[in-house]
């Protein structure tokens, strides 16, 4: 009995000095993971700010810790500005950056990146690998893009953005989102200016933000016109506003208007479209609506 229960104990024993083996490992390789966190911090910065970064992670003395803290609030000040510059001019705002560095030599740096912000009212996460091959002139690739964006009007982006994740074009991502955010932007204002001109005329059932804008006619109840503006991206990056009229007249109204009349107002609202542009041409239909509610 007492020698069974001696192998029992044994063996736990082992079991134990496995798990513990098995921690200190992590352990290893997490203070690794760290020391190279650190030195990247250092790498990517010049200056005051790596003395400073330097001075804060143990690397070395660069003076008295009031002399660090004020270098590292100039230089954080002045990065906020740039900062605050580089958003004004391309209009993305970045909420959040992380970084992992998943192999490093003295030839090769690969990172993985991940990337959170938004552009107006559109939010996104972008993903990617980011390789350097260091010599006389470092070459930089982006490879395995993946973007997660929320948008109300996603599927006009999906074709876009699985294009963009196969070419790994991070440039071409940012452009065209700055792009399809400006032109939504663009069709809110339309549509909140005309309805706060037109209370009683202009209604926006999906609010501001939506695609749709109705006309609803004074005389006839149930005779409206809708107003579809969309924003229409291509694979390739082209951004395209597609906006249409479309009447919806009931059988009671079509008795008082010729029927060539309503089923040519569409076609005479992309004439408008072509000529005057689409704030000018929603105006004047919006305007139409308006005097007849005076008659």
């Amino acid at each position: 009995m007492e020698e069974k229960m001696c192998e029992e104990n044994t063996e736990e024993v082992k079991v134990l000095e496995a798990q513990i083996d098995q921690l200190r490992a992590e352990v290893a390789e997490l203070q690794h993971q760290q020391q190279m966190n650190l030195k990247d911090m250092t790498f990517h910065f010049r200056g005051q700010m790596q003395d400073a970064l330097s001075y804060v992670c143990g690397q070395k003395q660069v003076g008295s810790e009031e002399e660090v803290v004020s270098r590292l609030k100039e230089e954080v000040e002045e990065l906020e500005e740039d900062l605050k510059r580089q958003t004004q001019m391309n209009g993305i705002s970045l909420n959040s950056c992380t970084t992992k560095t998943l192999q490093s030599s003295s030839r090769k740096l690969v990172q993985h990146l991940s990337v959170s912000g938004h552009c107006s009212e559109l939010v996104f996460q972008v993903e990617f690998q980011l390789s350097e091959v260091r010599g006389q002139r470092s070459e930089r690739t982006i490879s395995d893009l993946n973007v997660v964006m929320d948008a109300s009007d996603l599927c006009s982006l999906s074709s876009f953005l699985s294009g963009a994740e196969e070419r790994n074009d991070l440039l071409l991502l940012f452009r065209t989102v700055r792009t399809f955010s400006d032109r939504r932007d663009d069709r809110r204002r339309t549509f909140q200016h005309f309805q706060e001109k037109y209370p009683s005329v202009v209604s926006l059932p999906g609010g501001c933000r939506s695609e749709v804008m109705t006309l609803n006619h004074p005389e006839l109840p149930g005779c409206v016109l809708s107003i579809h503006w969309s924003v229409e991206v291509s694979r390739e990056g082209g951004v395209t506003p597609n906006i249409y009229l479309l009447p919806k007249i009931p059988e009671r109204a079509l008795q008082l208007f010729p029927s060539q009349a309503v089923g040519g107002a569409a076609e005479a609202f992309q004439s408008m479209l072509r000529i005057l542009g689409p704030e000018a041409a929603v105006e004047s239909v919006i305007r139409a609506v308006s005097l007849t509610q005076d008659t």
